[in-house]
């Protein structure tokens, strides 16, 4: 399943590739998503819990980034394992172009699955890729745009994240 788009976000392109890097703002966009550890460099180790169609599986795997080419582009893999209910991975190559008023985020997803997933069909799977894919860029641009109060403060991100203040050491 491939799939191509692109997400105008109001802010800078360093902000935004900095919220790519970030383990907190992956976390807050990956649906399903319980724990998200690890670094940029490293790769990060996840535990994401989705339902496909009639499927309820618990991935555990990881997410690296690569072909980094700072801030212009880079490479967004992901590979977990469900037990009986198979396996899911793919990749998003994501590319950022300065456009007046903030970001252009394009991307380019290529998402497989094998096991007892692929069994049902690949209509239902591609579905679900493309959900998942709009999702997290949507999620990802919401959480970019997010309004901040008169303090500085973000007024609607999760409670999770005001503890960290990731937002605002992402917009500095």
């Amino acid at each position: 399943m491939k799939m191509t788009d692109a997400r105008d976000i109001k802010a800078d392109r360093a902000t935004v590739w900095a919220a790519l890097l970030s383990p907190e703002v992956l976390k807050e966009c990956v649906s399903g998503t319980q724990e998200l550890t690890g670094s940029p460099e490293d790769g990060f180790q996840a535990v994401v819990t989705q339902k496909v169609g009639p499927v309820k599986a618990t991935f555990k795997g990881t997410v690296t980034l690569t072909e980094m080419v700072e801030p212009e582009s880079l490479t967004l893999s992901g590979e977990g394992k469900g037990g009986a209910a198979g396996f899911a991975k793919g990749a998003a190559d994501v590319r950022l172009e300065e456009i007046e008023g903030g970001t252009r985020l394009h991307y380019d997803v290529d998402a497989k699955v094998g096991g007892k997933l692929a069994q049902l069909g690949s209509r239902l799977i591609d579905g679900f890729a493309k959900k998942m894919a709009d999702q997290f860029f949507t999620r990802f641009q919401e959480v970019l745009e997010a309004p901040e109060d008169d303090e500085g403060a973000p007024t609607d991100e999760p409670p999770e994240a005001k503890k960290k203040g990731w937002l605002h050491r992402l917009r500095g």
